[in-house]
Formats: C-alpha cells, sequence, structure tokens
C-alpha cells in the first residue's frame, strides 16, 4: 500500500500580538513548493492570522476532504490541475465565496462561474524539441504532434498524469471527440519510448537525445534552466527549446474554501490576498510559473512568455475529463 505523507507547519508566532493570538486558518495544500510559506508568512504578518498549513497529493487532500466531512478542520484548500479543483467542487467540498475583491482579481475563465474557486497561478502545458533531432518549426501547435515525420521521436508522461489529461480535455472541447480521436492515435502511434512517470525526466530524456519531442508544463523546464535541480540537469535544460504552441493550453492552481470551515471569514480573507497581484506573483515567481496577470520578469522564462491562451475555461477542462480519459485509454496511451 503506498504511504501518503502529509506534511504540517504552524509559521512562526513571533509577529502575533496578544489580542490576535487566537485567529487563524487551516490550509489543505496540493502545492509542494517551501516558497509558498513566505507568502503565508506575509499574509500573516499582514493581518496577524496565524496559517497552518498542510501538505499533501492533491487526491490524498481531496480524499481527506471526504473521509473527515463536517470534522474537516480545514479552511482553504489549494489544488493544482483544472479538472481535480472543478471534480472536488462537484463533489460538494467547498462553499461558495462571496467576494468582489476575488472577482475583480481573478478573470472570469479562471474562476468558477458559481464562485466556488479561483485561480491563483497559471501554467502552460509547452512542447520541448532536442533540436538536434526535430526542428521546432515542426511542432509549433499540439496537432502537429500526431505529424507522421515525428515517429519514434515523441515522448510523453503516463495516461494518469492530470496535466496530459487536461490537455486532451483541452482538444476536445476545442475540436470534439473525431477529431481528437483521430489526433491521439496519431500521437500514440508516434511512442516509442516507455511513458514517463515526470516531466523532469522527460526532460533529460530530449536533452539527452532518446526522443526528439516532448510535452511538459513550461515551469519544469525554467526550474532545470535554473540550476534548481543541480549543475547536471541545469545543463541539460539548456540543450532543449521550447515551444509555446499558438494558441496555448493553460492550466491553473486554484484555491477555495472548505464547505464545513471553522474559520470562513479568514479563509476567504486569505484567498483575497493570494489572488492579488502581489499574492499571484509571490507564489508564481520562485517557482517559475504565471501570475495570474503579466508573465512576470525570470531571465529563465525566456522563450516562454509570448503566448496567446486558447480559449477554452477551466470549468470545460473538468467537463471534458472523464472522455478525454476513456479516449487516451482507448488509444493506447499507456
Amino acid at each position: 500500500m503506498q504511504r501518503v505523507l502529509f506534511l504540517t507547519y504552524l509559521l512562526p508566532l513571533a509577529f502575533f500580538t496578544p489580542a490576535l493570538a487566537a485567529e487563524e486558518v487551516r490550509v489543505y495544500s496540493g502545492r509542494h513548493y517551501n516558497t509558498d510559506r513566505q507568502i503565508y508568512k506575509k499574509f500573516s504578518d499582514q493581518t496577524g492570522i496565524k496559517v497552518r498549513l498542510i501538505e499533501a497529493s492533491g487526491i490524498s487532500l481531496v480524499q481527506r476532504l471526504k473521509s473527515e466531512g463536517a470534522n474537516t478542520k480545514a479552511d482553504v484548500i489549494v489544488l493544482v490541475d483544472a479538472a481535480r479543483i472543478n471534480n472536488a467542487a462537484n463533489a460538494g467540498l467547498f462553499g461558495p465565496i462571496q467576494s468582489d475583491k476575488l472577482v475583480n482579481s481573478v478573470p472570469s475563465r479562471y474562476r468558477d462561474p458559481n464562485q466556488r474557486w479561483f485561480g491563483l497561478t497559471r501554467r502552460v502545458r509547452a512542447i520541448i524539441v532536442n533540436p538536434s533531432i526535430v526542428s521546432p518549426s515542426a511542432v509549433q501547435s499540439y496537432s502537429q504532434l500526431a505529424s507522421p515525420s515525428l515517429k519514434g521521436k515523441l515522448c510523453l508522461r503516463k495516461r494518469k498524469n492530470v496535466y496530459n489529461q487536461s490537455l486532451v480535455a483541452d482538444q476536445l472541447a476545442l475540436n470534439g471527440t473525431s477529431k481528437v480521436k483521430s489526433w491521439l492515435k496519431g500521437v500514440t502511434s508516434n511512442v516509442s519510448q516507455p511513458y514517463f512517470s515526470g516531466d523532469i525526466a522527460l526532460i533529460r530524456a530530449v536533452a539527452q537525445g532518446q526522443c526528439g519531442v516532448g510535452v511538459v508544463n513550461h515551469y519544469y523546464l525554467a526550474r532545470m534552466r535554473a540550476g534548481v535541480n543541480g549543475k547536471k540537469d541545469e545543463q541539460l535544460a539548456n540543450k532543449v527549446k521550447i515551444v509555446m504552441p499558438n494558441p496555448a493550453h493553460v492550466n491553473i492552481s486554484a484555491a477555495a474554501v472548505s464547505r464545513y470551515s471553522k474559520n470562513k471569514k479568514n479563509a476567504v480573507k486569505l484567498i483575497e490576498f493570494l489572488a492579488s497581484p502581489t499574492g499571484s506573483a509571490g507564489l508564481a515567481g520562485p517557482t517559475y510559473e504565471f501570475p495570474l496577470q503579466g508573465v512576470g520578469g525570470s531571465t529563465y522564462l525566456k522563450g516562454m512568455t509570448k503566448f496567446t491562451p486558447d480559449p477554452v475555461t477551466v470549468s470545460e477542462l473538468s467537463r471534458y475529463n472523464k472522455e478525454a480519459i476513456q479516449l487516451m485509454t482507448e488509444a493506447g496511451w499507456k
């Protein structure tokens, strides 16, 4: 049985005044970046509200919320991937949020029409290329991943990866079932390597020439270029070229208030802060994601900042998720 590790953090208490010491908000987060805690601390410094943080995989947190029910201690839930956040909302795990600040801060395409969740950061599903094997000009769109010229040169993550599921859901929303079936047949026929378990391993494989083309979230490549994973990965990341398809599939991380939150007022305050220009940029900057507005200024995002999001909403990505998984399975996406 797989063991799930929950990491709990209580941010320092020294900066709280006695009068505000009882104020708190509890966060279940599927984001796993140490730098996020700096943003939570900034919120605490400004408001006097303690942040209690539990980190685990998104699917584990959703299951925990379901099992805890009305006894949950969670106030705020932070998850990555459109389908996961929307499916949790549809399962009745979140309560509606009434906030003009959030409506003004978060573009409509990145928030729930029923105001059950709001986006915090953006990530693009990009194409990476080893230019010694494939010309970047040959893969300027997702549709070109099915080109017969890529036979044996394409590497992909496993079917269970939520980012690829959302990419296929995105294509369903844009092109319909018939075209996506044909596209998936071409895509899977171009794969010769075993399907990968992570984006970083996939980037390494493309850089080392095991594959000519891969599909990854843009920030994984930026993090490698920045040396986050060490010098060797930095060198490998600089060997590949990145293509931001036009239009591009954009996914998000998002936050919601637990249906059974005991601190709803503080929960809304925290989400308002995280979705604000300051909060969103603070979350996205150190992780090389994109904030809700603009693209940041990191030099490690070179070649990644000029993209046009396609018109598919986050809610649509969730709506097509089940069909996407079914079609991927039928096409032999392992």
